[in-house]
């Protein structure tokens, strides 16, 4: 059972948006950490004075503030996180090679998933290329992240951590992007050690309540690309 140990006068606010996976990320950490926030939506059509204040470079979501100290990118949140609260639900490994490692994929995923958010905003062969890239990246995650598991199924050790959260957003938005894409990335019997890694992330309960319906979240994609593709 997760605690709540997070002492009131510690302020924590995340600024997100219920449809990106990259504030999914940091909920699913603070909820691993049990720590307390507070949850501030933003309408990315019309930024809020607070998100231009406190992200004034990229000018975007998610931002955590942490007794008034905003801190970007979803990646560093998790990291910070992880060195404040190093004690509550570590997210890096404690080995020294096995944080490396850990560090390894999540900056080689980082790099390489852009190419699943082209085949989103892309046609022709811009989003053949796409699709290339995605399932090279794919097999190479495939062939290699899992070779250390033995019986483990997430990616280092046996329990979620931070290459689990930074992965974690294909479990259901890889579904998203190949529908509203018009495109099929993983069939029933290919990748079986990263679908059956999906399977087993999205069964874990804090995992699970924090997806948003599918259908919902289809719709605004689903306008979003149409709105890219006429520009």
């Amino acid at each position: 059972m997760i605690k709540k140990t997070l002492e009131m006068d510690q302020d924590l606010k995340l600024h997100g948006s219920w449809a990106s996976p990259y504030s999914l990320r940091i909920i699913w950490a603070l909820k691993l950490k049990g720590l307390l926030y507070e949850y501030i939506e933003e309408d990315l059509a019309n930024k809020s004075d607070l998100l231009l204040k406190y992200n004034p470079i990229f000018k975007k979501i998610p931002i955590l503030v942490h007794d008034g100290k905003p801190i970007c990118e979803s990646i560093i949140i998790l990291e910070y996180l992880d060195q404040i609260w190093p004690n509550q639900y570590p997210l890096l490994p404690i080995d020294s090679y096995q944080r490396a490692l850990a560090r390894f994929w999540v900056n080689y995923f980082e790099q390489k998933s852009v190419s699943l958010w082209m085949i989103f905003r892309s046609k022709g062969d811009e989003q053949e290329k796409a699709v290339k890239d995605s399932l090279e990246m794919l097999k190479i995650i495939e062939e290699n992240a899992f070779k250390n598991q033995k019986n483990n199924i997430f990616f280092i050790g046996g329990k979620i951590g931070i290459v689990d959260i930074s992965f974690g957003w294909i479990c259901h938005w890889l579904k998203i992007i190949e529908d509203v894409g018009g495109v099929k990335l993983i069939e029933e019997n290919s990748f079986p050690n990263l679908q059956n890694w999906m399977k087993k992330f999205k069964e874990v309960p804090l995992i699970k309540e924090s997806l948003p319906n599918h259908q919902k979240l289809f719709l605004p994609f689903k306008l979003i690309r149409d709105m890219l593709l006429a520009s």
